[in-house]
Protein backbone atom coordinates (compact mmCIF):
# COMPACT_ATOMS: atom_id res chain seq x y z
CA UNK A 1 0.00 0.00 0.00
CA UNK A 2 1.26 3.08 -0.91
CA UNK A 3 0.64 6.16 1.41
CA UNK A 4 2.31 9.78 1.32
CA UNK A 5 1.78 11.02 4.47
CA UNK A 6 -1.97 10.17 5.73
CA UNK A 7 -2.74 10.07 1.95
CA UNK A 8 -3.86 6.11 1.36
CA UNK A 9 -3.27 6.25 -2.58
CA UNK A 10 -3.91 2.08 -2.66
CA UNK A 11 -2.02 -0.56 -3.62
CA UNK A 12 -0.47 0.69 -7.54
CA UNK A 13 -1.27 4.28 -7.71
CA UNK A 14 -1.56 6.15 -11.02
CA UNK A 15 -0.29 9.73 -10.89
CA UNK A 16 -0.52 12.46 -13.36
CA UNK A 17 2.58 14.07 -13.87
CA UNK A 18 3.10 17.89 -13.67
CA UNK A 19 3.34 19.16 -17.24
CA UNK A 20 3.35 23.24 -18.21
CA UNK A 21 0.22 24.14 -19.93
CA UNK A 22 -1.31 20.21 -20.28
CA UNK A 23 -2.22 19.58 -16.57
CA UNK A 24 -4.54 22.13 -15.83
CA UNK A 25 -8.09 21.94 -14.19
CA UNK A 26 -9.43 21.33 -17.60
CA UNK A 27 -7.36 18.38 -18.19
CA UNK A 28 -7.20 17.17 -14.77
CA UNK A 29 -11.09 16.71 -14.33
CA UNK A 30 -10.57 14.18 -17.73
CA UNK A 31 -7.88 12.43 -15.85
CA UNK A 32 -9.27 12.12 -12.55
CA UNK A 33 -12.66 10.74 -14.22
CA UNK A 34 -10.74 7.68 -15.64
CA UNK A 35 -9.11 6.84 -12.59
CA UNK A 36 -5.98 9.19 -11.82
CA UNK A 37 -5.21 8.43 -8.22
CA UNK A 38 -3.32 11.58 -7.67
CA UNK A 39 -2.67 14.58 -9.61
CA UNK A 40 -0.53 17.49 -9.64
CA UNK A 41 -0.56 21.02 -10.48
CA UNK A 42 1.32 22.61 -13.73
CA UNK A 43 4.80 23.73 -11.84
CA UNK A 44 4.73 27.49 -10.07
CA UNK A 45 7.39 29.56 -10.09
CA UNK A 46 8.93 30.56 -6.57
CA UNK A 47 8.93 34.19 -7.99
CA UNK A 48 5.73 34.55 -9.51
CA UNK A 49 4.04 33.23 -6.39
CA UNK A 50 5.62 35.76 -4.01
CA UNK A 51 5.50 38.24 -6.58
CA UNK A 52 1.57 37.54 -7.07
CA UNK A 53 1.78 36.71 -10.68
CA UNK A 54 -1.56 36.00 -12.12
CA UNK A 55 -0.73 33.32 -14.32
CA UNK A 56 1.23 31.50 -11.07
CA UNK A 57 -1.64 32.46 -8.88
CA UNK A 58 -4.02 31.04 -11.25
CA UNK A 59 -2.29 27.25 -10.79
CA UNK A 60 -3.27 27.07 -7.22
CA UNK A 61 -6.64 26.69 -8.46
CA UNK A 62 -8.21 23.16 -7.12
CA UNK A 63 -11.65 21.94 -6.84
CA UNK A 64 -12.83 19.41 -4.29
CA UNK A 65 -13.10 16.67 -6.76
CA UNK A 66 -9.68 16.54 -7.83
CA UNK A 67 -8.51 15.61 -4.46
CA UNK A 68 -5.63 14.16 -3.47
CA UNK A 69 -3.87 16.73 -5.35
CA UNK A 70 -0.45 18.03 -5.12
CA UNK A 71 0.63 21.32 -5.58
CA UNK A 72 4.12 21.70 -7.84
CA UNK A 73 6.66 24.34 -7.16
CA UNK A 74 10.14 25.28 -8.15
CA UNK A 75 12.86 27.91 -7.76
CA UNK A 76 16.17 28.37 -6.11
CA UNK A 77 16.50 31.03 -3.12
CA UNK A 78 15.65 29.81 -0.04
CA UNK A 79 13.94 32.50 0.97
CA UNK A 80 11.59 32.70 -2.11
CA UNK A 81 11.19 28.72 -1.64
CA UNK A 82 9.93 29.08 1.76
CA UNK A 83 7.76 32.09 1.32
CA UNK A 84 6.19 30.09 -1.60
CA UNK A 85 5.52 27.31 0.45
CA UNK A 86 3.94 29.26 2.91
CA UNK A 87 1.50 30.49 0.24
CA UNK A 88 0.97 27.01 -0.66
CA UNK A 89 0.06 25.90 2.42
CA UNK A 90 -2.94 28.36 1.98
CA UNK A 91 -4.61 26.52 -0.81
CA UNK A 92 -4.81 23.54 1.28
CA UNK A 93 -3.48 20.76 -1.33
CA UNK A 94 -3.08 17.53 0.37
CA UNK A 95 0.84 17.64 -0.95
CA UNK A 96 3.78 20.11 -1.75
CA UNK A 97 5.84 18.73 -4.55
CA UNK A 98 9.00 20.16 -5.45
CA UNK A 99 10.43 19.93 -8.76
CA UNK A 100 13.59 19.19 -9.50
CA UNK A 101 13.33 17.78 -12.83
CA UNK A 102 12.54 20.08 -14.82
CA UNK A 103 15.30 19.80 -17.85
CA UNK A 104 14.40 23.23 -19.64
CA UNK A 105 17.15 25.30 -20.00
CA UNK A 106 15.29 29.12 -18.51
CA UNK A 107 14.56 26.68 -15.70
CA UNK A 108 17.83 25.02 -15.54
CA UNK A 109 20.25 28.10 -16.01
CA UNK A 110 19.06 29.64 -12.74
CA UNK A 111 19.88 26.31 -10.83
CA UNK A 112 16.10 25.42 -10.53
CA UNK A 113 14.46 22.15 -11.63
CA UNK A 114 17.02 19.77 -13.02
CA UNK A 115 19.54 22.61 -12.38
CA UNK A 116 20.11 21.66 -9.16
CA UNK A 117 20.90 18.31 -9.81
CA UNK A 118 24.54 20.04 -10.47
CA UNK A 119 24.79 20.73 -6.26
CA UNK A 120 23.21 17.77 -4.22
CA UNK A 121 24.31 19.33 -1.15
CA UNK A 122 22.23 22.51 -1.92
CA UNK A 123 19.35 20.69 -2.98
CA UNK A 124 19.33 18.40 0.15
CA UNK A 125 19.29 21.54 2.17
CA UNK A 126 16.47 23.63 0.19
CA UNK A 127 14.44 20.54 0.63
CA UNK A 128 15.16 20.27 4.51
CA UNK A 129 14.08 24.06 4.59
CA UNK A 130 10.79 23.52 3.16
CA UNK A 131 9.75 20.24 4.80
CA UNK A 132 10.41 22.81 8.24
CA UNK A 133 8.65 25.55 6.52
CA UNK A 134 5.29 23.49 6.22
CA UNK A 135 2.73 21.42 7.55
CA UNK A 136 2.05 19.43 4.24
CA UNK A 137 3.84 16.33 3.32
CA UNK A 138 6.77 17.62 0.73
CA UNK A 139 7.09 15.41 -2.08
CA UNK A 140 9.69 15.64 -4.62
CA UNK A 141 10.05 14.76 -8.69
CA UNK A 142 13.56 14.85 -9.82
CA UNK A 143 15.54 13.17 -12.83
CA UNK A 144 18.79 10.47 -12.68
CA UNK A 145 21.46 12.59 -12.46
CA UNK A 146 22.73 15.92 -14.42
CA UNK A 147 24.48 13.67 -16.87
CA UNK A 148 25.67 9.38 -17.52
CA UNK A 149 28.57 10.72 -15.34
CA UNK A 150 26.92 12.49 -12.45
CA UNK A 151 23.89 9.77 -11.67
CA UNK A 152 23.83 10.12 -8.06
CA UNK A 153 20.28 9.39 -7.53
CA UNK A 154 21.04 6.41 -5.35
CA UNK A 155 22.86 9.50 -2.51
CA UNK A 156 19.77 11.67 -3.28
CA UNK A 157 17.07 9.60 -2.62
CA UNK A 158 18.81 8.74 0.60
CA UNK A 159 19.65 12.11 1.36
CA UNK A 160 16.29 13.70 0.65
CA UNK A 161 14.42 10.98 2.62
CA UNK A 162 16.84 11.71 5.79
CA UNK A 163 15.50 15.51 5.67
CA UNK A 164 11.82 14.36 5.85
CA UNK A 165 10.20 14.37 2.34
CA UNK A 166 7.16 11.99 1.86
CA UNK A 167 7.72 10.20 -1.65
CA UNK A 168 9.95 10.69 -4.29
CA UNK A 169 9.00 10.05 -8.17
CA UNK A 170 12.10 9.90 -10.35
CA UNK A 171 12.24 9.94 -14.50
CA UNK A 172 14.76 7.87 -16.10
CA UNK A 173 16.52 10.25 -18.13
CA UNK A 174 18.87 12.80 -17.02
CA UNK A 175 19.16 16.05 -17.60
CA UNK A 176 21.30 16.19 -20.82
CA UNK A 177 18.77 13.52 -22.26
CA UNK A 178 15.61 15.72 -22.15
CA UNK A 179 13.24 13.57 -23.18
CA UNK A 180 14.81 11.72 -25.57
CA UNK A 181 16.58 7.98 -26.26
CA UNK A 182 14.74 5.47 -23.45
CA UNK A 183 13.89 6.03 -20.03
CA UNK A 184 16.29 3.51 -17.78
CA UNK A 185 14.44 2.17 -14.61
CA UNK A 186 17.45 0.36 -13.60
CA UNK A 187 18.31 3.08 -11.18
CA UNK A 188 14.95 3.38 -9.94
CA UNK A 189 15.09 -0.72 -8.97
CA UNK A 190 18.19 -0.18 -7.24
CA UNK A 191 16.52 2.48 -4.50
CA UNK A 192 13.48 0.19 -4.56
CA UNK A 193 16.34 -2.62 -3.38
CA UNK A 194 18.01 -0.24 -0.84
CA UNK A 195 16.69 -1.70 2.80
CA UNK A 196 17.16 2.05 4.45
CA UNK A 197 14.37 3.30 1.68
CA UNK A 198 10.90 3.42 3.36
CA UNK A 199 8.90 5.98 1.33
CA UNK A 200 7.47 5.44 -1.60
CA UNK A 201 9.30 5.33 -4.42
CA UNK A 202 7.51 6.28 -8.22
CA UNK A 203 8.81 5.43 -11.30
CA UNK A 204 8.34 7.90 -14.18
CA UNK A 205 9.37 7.85 -18.21
CA UNK A 206 8.13 5.89 -20.73
CA UNK A 207 5.05 4.64 -19.23
CA UNK A 208 2.48 4.67 -22.56
CA UNK A 209 0.13 0.77 -22.29
CA UNK A 210 -0.79 -1.14 -19.61
CA UNK A 211 1.54 -3.69 -20.43
CA UNK A 212 4.66 -1.44 -19.88
CA UNK A 213 2.90 -0.14 -16.43
CA UNK A 214 2.63 -3.24 -15.01
CA UNK A 215 5.82 -5.05 -16.32
CA UNK A 216 7.80 -2.33 -14.86
CA UNK A 217 6.02 -2.32 -12.01
CA UNK A 218 6.75 -6.09 -11.30
CA UNK A 219 10.36 -5.75 -12.60
CA UNK A 220 11.42 -2.66 -10.26
CA UNK A 221 9.53 -2.94 -7.64
CA UNK A 222 8.07 0.89 -7.88
CA UNK A 223 5.02 1.62 -5.50
CA UNK A 224 3.29 3.40 -8.09
CA UNK A 225 3.86 4.82 -11.84
CA UNK A 226 3.58 9.01 -12.79
CA UNK A 227 2.13 9.10 -16.28
CA UNK A 228 2.94 12.38 -18.27
CA UNK A 229 2.95 12.56 -21.96
CA UNK A 230 1.41 9.73 -22.82
CA UNK A 231 -1.80 10.97 -20.97
CA UNK A 232 -1.82 14.02 -22.93
CA UNK A 233 -5.52 13.23 -25.48
CA UNK A 234 -5.60 10.22 -23.48
CA UNK A 235 -7.09 10.62 -20.26
CA UNK A 236 -8.15 6.56 -21.00
CA UNK A 237 -4.76 5.72 -20.10
CA UNK A 238 -5.68 5.11 -16.68
CA UNK A 239 -8.79 3.12 -16.79
CA UNK A 240 -7.19 1.24 -18.82
CA UNK A 241 -3.69 0.44 -16.48
CA UNK A 242 -6.12 -0.04 -13.74
CA UNK A 243 -8.04 -3.25 -15.77
CA UNK A 244 -5.00 -4.56 -16.88
CA UNK A 245 -3.76 -4.90 -13.52
CA UNK A 246 -7.10 -6.44 -11.58
CA UNK A 247 -7.74 -8.80 -14.42
CA UNK A 248 -4.74 -8.85 -16.63
CA UNK A 249 -7.21 -7.95 -19.77
CA UNK A 250 -7.37 -5.29 -22.26
CA UNK A 251 -9.91 -2.69 -22.60
CA UNK A 252 -11.38 -1.68 -26.25
CA UNK A 253 -10.51 1.62 -26.97
CA UNK A 254 -12.49 4.14 -26.52
CA UNK A 255 -15.13 5.17 -29.04
CA UNK A 256 -15.51 7.87 -31.42
CA UNK A 257 -18.49 8.99 -29.21
CA UNK A 258 -16.27 8.83 -25.64
CA UNK A 259 -13.29 10.92 -27.32
CA UNK A 260 -15.14 13.38 -28.97
CA UNK A 261 -17.48 13.72 -25.61
CA UNK A 262 -13.75 14.23 -23.67
CA UNK A 263 -12.52 16.56 -26.80
CA UNK A 264 -15.72 19.16 -26.06
CA UNK A 265 -15.44 18.83 -22.29
CA UNK A 266 -11.83 19.81 -22.45
CA UNK A 267 -12.33 22.56 -25.13
CA UNK A 268 -15.15 24.04 -22.98
CA UNK A 269 -13.50 24.32 -19.29
CA UNK A 270 -9.88 25.25 -20.86
CA UNK A 271 -12.27 28.33 -22.72
CA UNK A 272 -13.91 28.32 -19.16
CA UNK A 273 -10.52 28.27 -17.38
CA UNK A 274 -8.25 30.71 -19.39
CA UNK A 275 -10.19 32.50 -21.88
CA UNK A 276 -11.45 31.80 -25.19
CA UNK A 277 -7.69 32.55 -27.04
CA UNK A 278 -5.62 30.98 -24.65
CA UNK A 279 -8.19 28.31 -24.01
CA UNK A 280 -8.10 27.35 -27.82
CA UNK A 281 -4.34 27.52 -28.18
CA UNK A 282 -3.55 25.68 -25.42
CA UNK A 283 -6.19 22.68 -26.06
CA UNK A 284 -4.09 22.01 -29.78
CA UNK A 285 -2.14 19.75 -28.47
CA UNK A 286 -4.68 17.53 -27.27
CA UNK A 287 -6.03 16.86 -30.39
CA UNK A 288 -3.97 14.78 -32.38
CA UNK A 289 -3.87 11.63 -29.61
CA UNK A 290 -7.46 11.74 -29.29
CA UNK A 291 -8.18 11.13 -33.05
CA UNK A 292 -5.14 9.61 -33.41
CA UNK A 293 -6.15 5.86 -34.56
CA UNK A 294 -8.52 7.28 -37.56
CA UNK A 295 -7.81 7.15 -41.00
CA UNK A 296 -8.42 10.36 -42.80
CA UNK A 297 -8.44 12.16 -39.90
CA UNK A 298 -6.04 14.44 -41.11
CA UNK A 299 -8.12 17.68 -42.55
CA UNK A 300 -10.29 17.67 -39.46
CA UNK A 301 -7.08 17.81 -37.18
CA UNK A 302 -5.74 20.63 -38.86
CA UNK A 303 -8.96 22.55 -38.97
CA UNK A 304 -9.03 21.85 -35.30
CA UNK A 305 -5.22 23.37 -34.56
CA UNK A 306 -6.21 26.67 -36.77
CA UNK A 307 -9.84 27.78 -36.15
CA UNK A 308 -10.35 30.42 -33.48
CA UNK A 309 -13.99 30.65 -33.11
CA UNK A 310 -15.53 28.28 -30.30
CA UNK A 311 -18.25 27.26 -32.41
CA UNK A 312 -16.85 26.26 -35.37
CA UNK A 313 -14.75 23.79 -33.06
CA UNK A 314 -17.33 22.17 -31.99
CA UNK A 315 -19.08 21.91 -35.41
CA UNK A 316 -15.68 20.19 -36.07
CA UNK A 317 -15.84 17.84 -33.20
CA UNK A 318 -19.52 16.99 -34.33
CA UNK A 319 -18.48 15.91 -37.70
CA UNK A 320 -15.82 13.78 -36.77
CA UNK A 321 -17.94 11.93 -34.21
CA UNK A 322 -21.04 11.64 -37.50
CA UNK A 323 -18.02 10.53 -39.76
CA UNK A 324 -16.99 7.74 -37.63
CA UNK A 325 -19.57 6.66 -35.89
CA UNK A 326 -19.49 3.20 -37.51
CA UNK A 327 -16.28 2.90 -37.68
CA UNK A 328 -14.34 0.17 -34.85
CA UNK A 329 -10.81 0.63 -34.31
CA UNK A 330 -9.24 -2.38 -33.39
Amino acid sequence: MAKIGDIDLGDFPLLLAPMEDVSDPPFRALCKAQGCDMMYTEFISVEGLIRDATKSVQKLDIYPEERPIGIQIFGAEIDSMRRAAEIVEEAQPEVLDINYGCPVKKVVCKMAGAGILQDIDRMVKLTDEIVKATKLPVTVKTRLGWDDKTIKIQEVAERLQDVGIRALSIHGRTRKQMYKGEADWTEIGKIKENPRIHIPIIGNGDINSPQKAVEYKNRYGVDGVMIGRASIGNPWIFREIKHYVETGEILPPPTIHERVAAAKQHLKHSIEWKGVKLGILEMRRHYTNYFRAYPGIKPYRAELVTHHDPDALFQILDTIEERYANYVQV
